[in-house]
């Protein structure tokens, strides 16, 4: 049970609860730096999607535009990358 469990989790339960402990708690600094909340991350969200809503379907044109601008960089320069570590 042991193994199946920090194969799940990538490491022993310890580690893994402190590395969750200090990512939370830098997190939690950055958020109050930017005097931000998680309802204002939630809101965001919200009214994210309110704007596509009330954009209409130009919004996701855009959307799609973007998409595959950046896939047209992304997934060439992921493939080689993994051929160079494929190598070694």
């Amino acid at each position: 049970m042991s193994d199946k469990m920090n194969r799940f989790l990538g490491d022993t339960p310890g580690r893994v609860l402190l590395k969750l402990i200090l990512v939370s708690l830098f997190v939690g600094v950055i958020m109050n730096a930017f005097n931000w909340s998680p309802l204002d991350i939630l809101y965001g969200f919200e009214n994210f999607a309110r704007r596509v809503w009330n954009l209409g379907f130009g919004a996701i044109e855009r959307f799609a535009g973007y998409f595959l601008l950046g896939a047209v960089v992304v997934v060439p320069s992921f493939i080689i990358l993994r051929l160079l570590s494929y190598r070694r």
